[in-house]
């Protein structure tokens, strides 16, 4: 781009011209990405920042926390608490939800987050991120209860990750098509290099634990196995396989060049939807790929249509290019 345009004047466009946006959400956003700075600049010390390695501590989803996860959690609440543009917030970190104390002024939004997506792959330098949902609360009734946090995918007013990797890339929705900056660390600002992103309907790659294909469901067996037999099977063409174990990475990938990501059910736990969190991950994830021309699914119905029935609820993730989506999804209700 011949002329540098920052997060902050892009915000300022989208609420000024386009009147996509109130002023109290852009600033929010603004926080949110400030708070991803510092993030960044955390997970860019690593070992010198005695960042590295567990915390002692499990989650509410009895996952072992590593450091950063819990650095990352407090630096998103202490920014994002005092700036009046909050209600409330719920992390996929903390047990229930977080209430705005009462020194501050209360807004009118509640904010999702997964701090750290991708913990696994901290102590080995692989590209991790932080992915954020922004609902408005519901209104009618004075304070937030944990109820209020659930409202389907489809009523988010925001969406966006940041990922952590070679460059620090923030990447966003606000209803009107995804859009990617990189912090330009010289000028201490995210700067737009992409809008309207799009991803294409069509792809040859796949992401997908392969490690688990014995657990799978017969339509996710039957979908990958076609790939896998590449121009003599029935596609007719050669996939190729990805998988980071972060899904901010994937995404980001597919965001990029196309693909399908696919997190699905398994009989590990049959009792489970699915391993991701839909408040915290799928639907912020969902929302992004489908303004992108994408789709996602759980299998058999669009992410950003479930009904979410508790905070740290699990479900099947399918997403990326479209006509791959909708394969995999006709499998499940051929199946059905």
């Amino acid at each position: 781009m011949s002329q540098k345009i920052s997060l902050t004047r892009y915000l300022v466009e989208q609420q000024r011209h386009d009147g996509h946006i109130p002023s109290q959400l852009r600033l929010l956003l603004e926080v949110v990405a400030r708070a991803c700075k510092g993030i960044s600049q955390a997970v860019s010390k690593g070992a010198l920042g005695g960042v590295l390695g567990t915390a002692d501590s499990e989650n509410v989803q009895g996952e072992v926390q590593k450091k950063l996860d819990i650095i990352a959690n407090e630096v998103l609440i202490e920014a994002n608490e005092w700036g009046g543009h909050l209600a409330a917030m719920a992390s996929e970190e903390m047990d229930s939800i977080y209430l705005v104390p009462n020194r501050y002024p209360q807004g009118e939004y509640l904010l999702l987050f997964d701090p750290l997506d991708g913990s696994s792959n901290i102590d080995v330098n692989v590209s991790i991120g932080t992915i954020f949902s922004v609902l408005r609360k519901p209104e009618g009734h004075p304070g937030v209860t944990e109820e209020d946090f659930l409202q389907a995918g489809s009523r988010q007013v925001a969406a966006g990750y940041c990922i952590y990797g070679p460059q620090t890339t923030l990447v966003l929705t606000v209803g009107d098509g995804v859009a990617m900056f990189t912090l330009d660390r010289e000028q201490g600002s995210f700067v737009l290099v992409q809008e309207n992103v799009t991803i294409p309907a069509d792809t040859k790659e796949f992401a997908i634990n392969m490690s688990n294909m014995r657990h799978w469901d017969a339509p996710v067996r039957r979908y990958i196995d076609e790939c896998l037999q590449g121009k003599e099977g029935p596609r007719g063409k050669d996939f190729n396989m990805r998988w980071i174990a972060s899904m901010v990475a994937d995404v980001h990938r597919i965001l990029t060049r196309g693909g399908v990501f696919m997190y699905p059910w398994d009989k590990r736990e049959p009792e489970k939807a699915g391993k991701l969190r839909l408040m915290y991950e799928a639907n912020p994830m969902s929302w992004l790929v489908e303004q992108a021309g994408g789709a996602a699914t759980n299998g058999r119905e669009r992410i950003l249509d479930i009904a979410p029935e508790k905070l740290h609820q699990r479900v099947s993730v399918i997403l990326g290019s479209k006509n791959e989506v909708e394969r995999v999804t006709r499998y499940h209700l051929g199946t059905d």
